[in-house]
Order: C-alpha cells, then sequence, then structure tokens
C-alpha cells in the first residue's frame, strides 16, 4: 500500500461527501476508492469513514487522521515544488571537491563571480589531491587534474588543460648551478611530490626534442601537497615539479627560475565530475557551464606564460 496515494484517496473523499465524486476526481472507479480505503483502515487497524448508502462521516478518529493528512500532504506539495524548482533555479548548497591547488589559483576566484550571478547557492568546499568517491562522501562536483581517467560511472566533462614544469630557486642556483639536461637534473637534489596523478621517483618530461624520464635519486624531501612544494623549492632545498599556474607569480618576479625550459611535464586535462546526468539540478548544471565558459581562458593564459 501505498501511504501517501492513501492519504490523498481519503482526502479526496472527505472533500468531494462521496466515493463515486471522489473517484471522478481521481479518474478511478468507486470500486477502487472503496478498497483503497478499506486498505487504509486496515493498515490503521482503526474505522477512519462511517458509511450509510445515503452519506459518510468521520469517526472520531478519522477527524484526527484527517488533520494530520492534511499536514502531511501539504508538506510533500511543498517538498515537491521546491525539488522542481532546484531543478530549474540554481539554489542551496553545492558540495564541491576540488585539489588545493586548483582551489588556491582558480576555483575560489570563480566561486565568487558565479555567486555574483547566483547568489542563492552556497558552497561547501573539501579540499584534497584525490578523486573522491562522489556517492560515498555526499559531493556534488569534483574539479581534478588528472592525465586521464580511469574506467568510472561518473560524468566527466573537461575544462582545460595544464601541464607542470621544474622550477629551482636562485640561491639553489648560486651553490649548485644550473641543469641543462634531463640527465644532469638526476644529480641534483630534488623535491618529490606524492599524488595520485602524478609517479613519485621520477618525472615524464616532453619537448620538441623528444620525450625524456628523470629518475628522482636524491631528495631531501617529500609532500602531498603542490603549494608546499613551491615553499620547498623557494626556500632553497631543491628542484621541483609544480603546475605551471601555481608559480606564474614567482616566475614572473623571479624568485623562481624555470629549469630545462624547453621541457615540460605531463600534460593534465582539468575535469568536472558528477554522479549522474540524469535530473542534475540547477546548481550543479550551471556551475560545470559557469566553469567551461570562464576556466579555459585563464588556464591557456597561464600556460603560455613566458619569462626571460
Amino acid at each position: 500500500m501505498d501511504t501517501i496515494d492513501s492519504m490523498k484517496t481519503f482526502l479526496q473523499v472527505i472533500e468531494s461527501g462521496s466515493f463515486t465524486k471522489a473517484a471522478e476526481r481521481l479518474e478511478t472507479s468507486s470500486a477502487n476508492v472503496s478498497r483503497a480505503i478499506s486498505a487504509l483502515e486496515q493498515h490503521l487497524s482503526t474505522r477512519l469513514l462511517h458509511r450509510t448508502t445515503r452519506r459518510i462521516a468521520l469517526t472520531e478518529a478519522g477527524q484526527r487522521y484527517l488533520l494530520r493528512c492534511e499536514q502531511i500532504l501539504a508538506n510533500v506539495e511543498e517538498a515537491e515544488a521546491e525539488a522542481r524548482d532546484a531543478q530549474m533555479n540554481p539554489v542551496g548548497r553545492l558540495r564541491l571537491h576540488t585539489m588545493p591547488a586548483l582551489a588556491n589559483k582558480y576555483i575560489v576566484k570563480a566561486v565568487t563571480a558565479y555567486r555574483e550571478i547566483y547568489p542563492a547557492v552556497s558552497f561547501d568546499i573539501t579540499l584534497a589531491n584525490r578523486i573522491p568517491d562522489l556517492i560515498e562522501e555526499g559531493i556534488d562536483v569534483s574539479i581534478i587534474m588528472a592525465p586521464q581517467l580511469s574506467d568510472s560511472s561518473l560524468i566527466s566533462k573537461v575544462i582545460g588543460q595544464t601541464y607542470s614544469i621544474l622550477c629551482v630557486s636562485p640561491d639553489y642556483l648560486a651553490e649548485y648551478g644550473m641543469p641543462t639536461t634531463p640527465a644532469e637534473v638526476e644529480n641534483h637534489q630534488c623535491i618529490k611530490m606524492a599524488s595520485t596523478v602524478m609517479p613519485l621517483d621520477h618525472w615524464e618530461m616532453s619537448s620538441d626534442q623528444g620525450d625524456a624520464i628523470i629518475e628522482i635519486k636524491n631528495s631531501p624531501f617529500q609532500v602531498n601537497v603542490s603549494s608546499t612544494v613551491k615553499e620547498a623549492i623557494l626556500h632553497g632545498m631543491g628542484i621541483g615539479m609544480v603546475p605551471i599556474f601555481n608559480v606564474t607569480d614567482e616566475l614572473t618576479s623571479g624568485t623562481l627560475i624555470r629549469v630545462l625550459p624547453d621541457y615540460r611535464g605531463t600534460l593534465f586535462n582539468v575535469y568536472a565530475l558528477y554522479p549522474s546526468r540524469a535530473y542534475l539540478d540547477a546548481k550543479t548544471s550551471s556551475w560545470v557551464d559557469f566553469l567551461r565558459d570562464n576556466l579555459p581562458d585563464e588556464l591557456a593564459r597561464d600556460c603560455e606564460l613566458q619569462v626571460n
């Protein structure tokens, strides 16, 4: 028995005053209405209506049940209206996951601009250098960067592309000198980045002259956040690989210097991931569309940075 449908049938019987009129409103037969009320009374183990050939009347229990039904059905109608509205208008809390480097450079700024258009949407952001279980963790959208995605039931949209580069501080160069080939880099102190999207013990590089793999043989420092890799490089701990967008200011100011400028690390796609495209609510779809409209140009601009 569907309790909500039974409540609606009961309410129609009371409002119309008869089983026949209720059946007309519900576009069913009087017999079906009668069976539904009987099943409801059996379910509740109480009589709701006094029935005669001429009229129906509420019992005392029926009067109390009617009041509850009216409250419950009004709440159901309100909930359905809110759900339909969420499909049409961006509103409510968006639970977002992204990687710290993306958050600091792009996502916080994007959230600010998005909320100027859709102020009824609030954000709950989780930062982690991993691909989360969106269903298990209750996340609406994940913005990540990765060379490619493993097979997944998630829906993915490519937002843009970026890549990592090797950097070093002037102080480190003053003491140890600048390597000019991938093989020479292996003789230097190198900072490791523990990540689900990059290998730990080597760097994969590419250039117009061909590809190269740099083995990390001497590492004084390992961490799992690229912003901390950057801090270690700035403090002269060694050569490190970081996303180019994470060091544009430092490259421009000269506080970091690019190593092997003709080479770049693995090309990363920036993805928006979400669980399903079916019944996608307006806040999720509008957020993904906003990123696809605005983020590619910013990513491309940072990738094209040239520093003498």
